[in-house]
């Protein structure tokens, strides 16, 4: 299998406690484009909103630096 790329987006909400958390799972997106269209929709939804990618190849575990698309308002350390 050749490199590909992975594309992420990722919504999180703030808990009674204040804490953020996750909307929902991690959504893999086909296209760049599509991410951050999907992003932008939901950042008036959630307290935070962030579309992400990185070059990957799963078969031999190797993945590039993560490279943000879009990000609106609060999002946890990622790291």
């Amino acid at each position: 299998m050749s490199a590909s790329k992975l594309i992420v987006l990722m919504a999180f909400d703030e808990s009674a406690d204040g804490e953020l958390v996750p909307a929902f799972e991690p959504k893999q997106v086909e296209t760049e484009d599509r991410a951050v269209r999907e992003a932008r929709a939901l950042s008036n939804r959630h307290a935070g909103v962030i579309a992400w990618a990185r070059d990957a190849d799963p078969a031999i575990g190797e993945y590039g630096p993560p490279v943000e698309l879009f990000k609106h308002g609060n999002i946890p350390d990622l790291e």
